[in-house]
């Protein structure tokens, strides 16, 4: 039996051979020089392009890459790591696994953190973006001397060390604070009080400080964001009959919903990571009324020496933050889309 042999008509047709520049004969035309070797060399030249337009730029990345691997990404995989021992900081410790994390869960005190989070996420996030956005729109129009002194001014509670705000509203909150002389100068005595030491008042007066601190950013962001929509919109806006709300609503808010994206994130995540605020003024006092997650964190890993479950809880509230971040950020660019 003879082996089977192709048909004429299936056999390639004879490549052309023609003398190249060099003097040299090469075979021109065939289908393995245009789908192979022309591939492979569209191939080499994209990837020669591709080297040389971005290498200088990862160049200029990498110290930032290190710096974030190693004093973020690290710092956060040793965390999740030490969440799995029971462990006090000094001596051995020993494996855990999900223990700390069932402990989370049937401990009482979480909830009502959680809570006084979402307390501060509004007084926090959405007030100071709420009165950005007006002081924004207000200044926009306005023109009148001094008003960079004033934006300053407005912007200062966001520049001040932390400890000299909480410092600052100890203060004012005191019972014999500014606060309580004023309500006496106008003959409400019976309001009155210890406001960072009631129950009911300690919660609401630092979600106050917060709102103080933050609409400065706010107002900042919003500011830029402004002054880049063309006036063109404005002009048309008034042509058509808009008034200053309408013209807020119709011209400016569209124009600014990636300032608006950019403040919520910023200050959603000061919300649910605040401690130094709460500390400096009420420690997580009277009580439990202002603990946060944050100070449970600080308690564990220096007071109780739980380091462990101390590393639990912060593994959680990393989880929690980039969670609300991912949601905000997927609710704005729906929006755009």
């Amino acid at each position: 039996m003879t082996a089977p042999t192709a048909s004429a008509s299936s056999s390639p047709a004879p490549a052309a051979v023609v003398p190249d520049a060099r003097g040299t004969r090469r075979a021109f035309g065939t289908r393995g020089d245009a789908g192979h070797g022309g591939g492979a060399a569209r191939t080499g030249t994209v990837r020669s392009w591709a080297s040389r337009q971005y290498w200088p730029a990862f160049l200029y990345l990498l110290p930032a890459a290190a710096f974030y691997i190693l004093f973020v990404l690290r710092p956060l995989g040793q965390t999740a790591w030490i969440s799995l021992f029971h462990w006090d900081g000094l001596t051995e410790g020993r494996w855990a696994g999900a223990a700390n994390y069932r402990e989370l869960l049937h401990d009482g005190r979480i909830p009502s953190a959680l809570a006084h989070s979402l307390v501060f996420v509004v007084a926090y996030a959405f007030l100071p973006v709420a009165l950005g956005l007006f002081l924004a729109g207000l200044m926009s129009r306005i023109r009148v001397r001094g008003l960079t002194f004033f934006r300053a001014v407005l912007f200062l509670p966001q520049i001040l060390a932390t400890v000299v705000v909480a410092v600052s509203w100890r203060w004012i909150y005191d019972i014999d604070g500014p606060l309580n002389a004023a309500l006496r100068a106008v003959g409400l005595d019976g309001l009155t009080r210890a406001w960072l030491g009631d129950y009911d008042t300690a919660l609401p007066s630092v979600a106050v400080i917060g709102t103080w601190v933050m609409y400065g950013l706010c107002m900042v962001l919003f500011l830029a964001g402004v002054q880049k929509i063309p006036t063109e919109r404005y002009e048309a806006a008034r042509i058509d009959g808009c008034g200053p709300v309408r013209e807020f609503f119709a011209v400016t808010l569209p124009a600014l919903r990636g300032e608006i994206a950019i403040a919520l994130v910023l200050t959603i995540t000061y919300a649910l990571r605040n401690f130094d605020l709460v500390w400096n003024t009420t420690a997580g006092g009277p009580g439990t009324s202002t603990t946060v997650p944050s100070v449970f964190i600080y308690q564990g890993a220096f007071i109780t020496r739980d380091v462990g479950g101390a590393a639990a809880i912060s593994v959680c509230l990393t989880l929690v933050v980039l969670a609300v971040t991912a949601v905000v950020m997927r609710v704005v660019r729906g929006k755009e889309d």
